[in-house]
């Protein structure tokens, strides 16, 4: 489906996040960290951004190997062990979607996780017989319909196999409002593994760590 930003999967594949939901425990805290950093960082800009996609790099490692890099990005020190340094990459080309791009890219091994945050438009489960399957009338099916929801999705996974996603919807925009948990986003999750443990299925794209101002 398609969201301000531009294409995106069938909103109906991930669920409407309920804003009162409890959190999920992360099974790798320094992985929801940094998720719900990147997430608390996007939204100082506000809504209809496009996609971004990070590498998530380990401070102490960084620090150690990278020290004007770490410099540039105001890290001084290895911050708690095991934590995660988000570096945001380049952004797309103009009409390309996220998803077709993770297809894509193979992180170096100086990466140890990646993020990604997109919006979208997602619809409840009970219209899922009513979205045509011409792209473009299910855009424009889901664009209008009235019980629309806009939603911003962070997920972010590692090389040992933890995840977790943070989503905020636009009609609920506070920070106490934010859903977190494991699984909430599984189809891009499973994009995001594929990227450290498959090769590209056509371009090959090694993609490197670019360092971002404001992590």
């Amino acid at each position: 489906m398609t969201s301000p930003t531009g294409p995106t999967p069938d909103p109906t594949s991930d669920p409407t996040p309920d804003p009162g939901a409890p959190d999920a425990l992360p099974e790798d805290p320094a992985l929801a960290a940094a998720v719900l950093e990147i997430e608390a960082h996007v939204a100082q800009d506000g809504w209809d951004q496009p996609a971004r996609l990070y590498a998530l790099v380990d401070t102490a490692t960084l620090v150690a190997q990278e020290p004007a890099l770490a410099a540039a990005m105001a890290i001084d020190g290895p911050g708690d062990d095991g934590s995660f340094t988000p570096i945001e990459q380049d952004g797309l080309p103009p009409g390309q979607v996220l998803e077709d791009a993770l297809t894509t890219i193979a992180w170096p091994d100086s990466v140890a996780g990646c993020a990604a945050v997109i919006e979208r438009l997602v619809l409840p489960p009970d219209v899922d017989d009513e979205i045509p399957d011409d792209p473009t009338a299910a855009e424009l099916f889901a664009r209008e319909h009235p019980e629309r929801q806009e939603v911003r999705m962070v997920a972010g996974v590692t090389r040992a196999g933890a995840s977790y996603c943070a989503l905020r919807l636009r009609a609920h925009d506070d920070e106490q409002s934010v859903v977190n948990g494991t699984e909430l986003v599984p189809g891009l999750l499973d994009l995001l593994h594929a990227t450290l443990h498959e090769p590209p299925h056509d371009l090959a794209h090694d993609t490197q760590p670019h360092p971002d101002e404001n992590h």
